[in-house]
């Protein structure tokens, strides 16, 4: 569904992305890691085009990205990011039928209420406000709203960073089910492995806009190579171990 060939970005002289080349199948869920300044937002944004690269191509089944009106293309692509950025004047339900109304449908309640439900929301807070929901709560009202045009694709920019770790395991499962049963094609950044290694098909580790290793979860934790990614594997293990040692009886 989407394929990068030799993809490359700078930011004054800097090298952000190097010859990035790789290619996501229909249905797959990818999860890009790596430390910070490694690429991955940047990567992220040149699919949809809110950063466009200075070289190599980017299609979407089969179609250059740059030769999409950019309405069109981001009418397939949903993004959810960690700010969320709902609009606090807006009631939720207002906020998750922007994007039909600007596309020129009417917002139908019934609609919200279908795109509630899929991110398990009750209909009863259509009429709350973004100051009046939880962080979880506003989170999923983001996700909503990314829903609202049908695309086929996500985009998640560290959309669990800012919540509480209960809340954030249980919205990365719900994610995880809504993105099987409705069969989304997701590619999440994130900087926590544990999350990538228990969301994702695959994962992806960028360092110095390249790629350090592209493997499934359990194989990745085999790995054996880069350092900075057997680092980050380590700390994942060591936190493993600590925890079997302290449920482990004296």
């Amino acid at each position: 569904m989407i394929r990068l060939t030799q993809v490359t970005k700078q930011y004054g002289g800097r090298r952000v992305l190097e010859d990035i080349s790789l290619s996501v199948a229909q249905g797959s869920f990818v999860a890009l890691v790596g430390e910070s300044g490694a690429g991955k937002t940047t990567l992220l944004k040149t699919i949809n085009r809110l950063v466009e690269s200075d070289g190599g191509a980017i299609t979407i089944d089969g179609e250059d990205v740059c030769g999409l009106p950019l309405p069109s293309l981001r009418r397939r692509i949903g993004y959810v990011f960690q700010g969320i950025g709902l609009f606090p004047h807006m009631s939720v339900a207002e906020n998750i039928g922007l994007v039909p109304r600007l596309q020129g449908a009417a917002s139908r309640p019934e609609r919200v209420a279908e795109l509630l439900e899929m991110v398990s929301l009750p209909f009863a807070l259509a009429g709350r406000y973004p100051a009046e929901l939880s962080g979880g709560q506003a989170q999923r009202v983001g996700f909503a709203r990314a829903l609202a045009a049908g695309p086929s694709i996500m985009l998640m920019d560290e959309p669990f960073g800012a919540l509480d770790p209960v809340t954030r395991g249980e919205l990365g499962r719900s994610y995880r089910a809504l993105h099987d049963r409705i069969g989304l094609t997701s590619l999440l950044v994130t900087h926590d492995m544990s999350e990538a290694l228990l969301l994702a098909d695959r994962v992806i580790v960028l360092g110095g806009g390249r790629i350090l290793a592209d493997l499934p979860p359990r194989e990745l934790l085999q790995y054996r190579g880069d350092e900075r990614v057997c680092a980050m594997i380590a700390v994942v293990r060591d936190q493993a171990d600590r925890l079997e040692a302290l449920a482990t009886p004296a």
